[in-house]
């Protein structure tokens, strides 16, 4: 997207110009979420991984945004998007 821009060829005399766009390719799930069980009071880790890093990632229950807290803990290197759930209660599931 960033090469978006109006591109030149000058020989002197003339010049030609021509404008390119970028359009940005859709971010798309190389791997989604995998269900996963676990023991009451144990630490789970959700794992997905997307088609471009750096993609802002928002992570849910049901209708309600998670915020990071010590229960949430939310980690993203490159494609790799993580939310650690700790103590999980059978409320967490």
């Amino acid at each position: 997207k960033s090469d978006s821009d109006t591109y030149s060829c000058d020989i002197g005399d003339a010049q030609s110009r021509a404008k390119l766009t970028v359009q940005e390719a859709p971010v798309l799930f190389k791997q989604e979420l995998q269900n996963e069980e676990a023991k009451e009071g144990k630490q789970v880790r959700l794992t997905c991984e997307l088609s471009k890093p750096g993609t802002p990632v928002k992570w849910m229950k049901g209708d309600t945004v998670l915020s990071a807290s010590e229960k949430y803990e939310f980690k993203q290197h490159g494609t790799v998007a993580e939310l650690i759930i700790r103590d999980v209660k059978s409320v967490d599931a």
